[in-house]
């Protein structure tokens, strides 16, 4: 009998993780890191399946808590194929390599520390995997379109347009129990019916069996796009009048141009005054060209564009080089600072905050989901001091969060989708949120629907 496992994604957000297997095949959705603190472990823990023995990995989207144990599965055995749609694959490649070298440098980093401070960590001090690790995940890419089924040994997989970030998919698999055809969906992440990059997700399919869904905002609704920016153009001109800096933590994938885009629309309006805007980031500056490269993929708001970049504008600096990042805290004057990493896990928006946080004149901007135990989640909290690089910082910044700016749906906007199914479902996963949230959305969609609904505890396995 075909049998689905939860091997990440389940009772937490992010290492968005699925084992589907029947007699024949064992095909991988997604393969993602976990980047809450409590569930960090995971990361280094031997592999609980057998990645020689899967025949696949399908990708739903470029985002690392979906993507970011790839070079650890090919590095532990996984000789199969790698499928998303061409998009995916070519940010993917930029992300993984990105990720494995803050891999390498983060363990470089945390090696001397400790050794200054005579004492080790809880994790090895040593990368999860290096670059060589990300580079042989590359030649695994096989790219597929938006409808074209792809077949396997009894299965096929079809993709079709999530609406969440460039290339997002959500995927179907066609299989059968015993001689009964069945339809399983893997919803992925799915967008807002309005967004500024992306058009809607698809409409469900008419005829379908299992659904796995998100719930990352299943207990929130989103503000209306024209509330969000507002609010950051309100947020923005309040720190400039203070002489502080805006310092947001970014994803590099669609959060940063979705930024971008807005804060050329607020300059152009005249809403906020003109300042240096630096997106501090080698891996956001890269998907930025790939997104501008790709008008055909273009959504929402900016699928007419016509007038050159919807992300280009006066004052922008783009900051690839470490010396060029450094020599961002010479510049005294108020400036905008968008670097990664999105949930302030890594990378060089640590060293931002550094310099930022306890100064009462600037200001800490969330503009993504801050899963429980990340140092954004942290900051949110209204927390002081918080621990940063192995030093404590007082926060005397201000702390600001604009939730709209987010690429997933809110919770009627998941119900609605979950729930437009034109006949009913034999069961129902909800996935991707935290535990307490993802047991209270599937409460109400099984009110809503009358359908089977569960929140699959990590590990748990059920029989299709």
């Amino acid at each position: 009998m075909p049998k689905l496992t939860f091997l990440g994604a389940a009772g937490n957000v992010t290492g968005s993780r699925y084992l589907f297997e029947d007699t024949h095949t064992q095909l991988l959705v997604d393969c993602g890191l976990y980047q809450e603190r409590e569930f960090l472990p995971r990361n280094w823990d031997p592999s609980p399946l057998e990645p020689a023995k899967i025949e696949a990995v399908l990708l739903t989207h470029a985002h690392l808590d979906h993507i970011g144990l790839l070079p650890k599965l090919v590095r532990d055995g996984f000789k199969g194929r790698v499928y998303a749609t061409d998009a995916t694959l070519e940010m993917a490649e930029v992300m993984l390599l990105d990720s494995a070298r803050i891999q390498e440098e983060d363990a470089d980093a945390k090696k001397r520390r400790h050794r200054r401070e005579g004492r080790r960590g809880p994790h090895p001090e040593e990368p999860l995997y290096t670059v060589e690790d990300a580079q042989a995940c590359v030649p695994m890419f096989q790219p597929i379109e938006y409808g074209k089924p792809v077949a396997f040994d009894g299965i096929k997989a079809v993709f079709a347009d999530a609406g969440h970030v460039m290339g997002s998919a959500i995927i179907y698999l066609e299989f059968r129990s015993g001689n009964t055809p069945r339809t399983i969906c893997f919803s992925g992440d799915i967008g807002r019916p309005e967004r500024p990059l992306q058009d809607a997700p698809s409409l469900p399919r008419s005829t379908l069996d299992y659904l796995v869904i998100e719930s990352t905002y299943g207990d929130r609704e989103h503000p209306p796009a024209e509330e969000v920016e507002g609010k950051l153009g309100e947020i923005i001109d309040e720190t400039v009048k203070r002489g502080g800096n805006v310092v947001i933590p970014a994803f590099a994938l669609e959060r940063t141009q979705e930024l971008l885009f807005y804060l050329k629309r607020l300059l152009a309006s005249g809403r906020i005054p003109r300042l240096p805007v630096y997106v501090d980031s080698p891996m956001a500056i890269k998907l930025t060209e790939i997104f501008t490269r790709h008008p055909e993929l273009w959504g929402g708001e900016i699928d007419n564009y016509r007038k050159g970049s919807p992300f280009e504008f006066g004052g922008l600096k783009l900051t690839a080089s470490a010396s060029a990042s450094r020599a961002i805290a010479d510049d005294r004057s108020p400036a905008i600072i968008i670097a990664g990493s999105g949930m302030a896990t890594g990378g060089r928006i640590k060293h931002h905050l550094i310099n930022n946080i306890s100064r009462a004149e600037s200001t800490i901007l969330f503009v993504g989901y801050q899963a429980r135990g990340t140092l954004g989640r942290v900051i949110l909290s209204g927390t002081t001091p918080v621990r940063i690089l192995g030093r404590e910082y007082e926060v005397k910044a201000k702390i600001e969060q604009v939730p709209g700016l987010s690429a997933h749906a809110g919770r009627s906007e998941l119900l609605d989708w979950a729930s437009s199914f034109k006949r009913p479902l034999k069961q129902v996963f909800v996935t991707h949120g935290e535990e307490d949230i993802e047991k209270e959305f599937a409460g109400e969609l099984a009110r809503r629907t009358g359908w089977p609904v569960t929140a699959p505890e990590y590990g748990q396995s059920f029989d299709l």
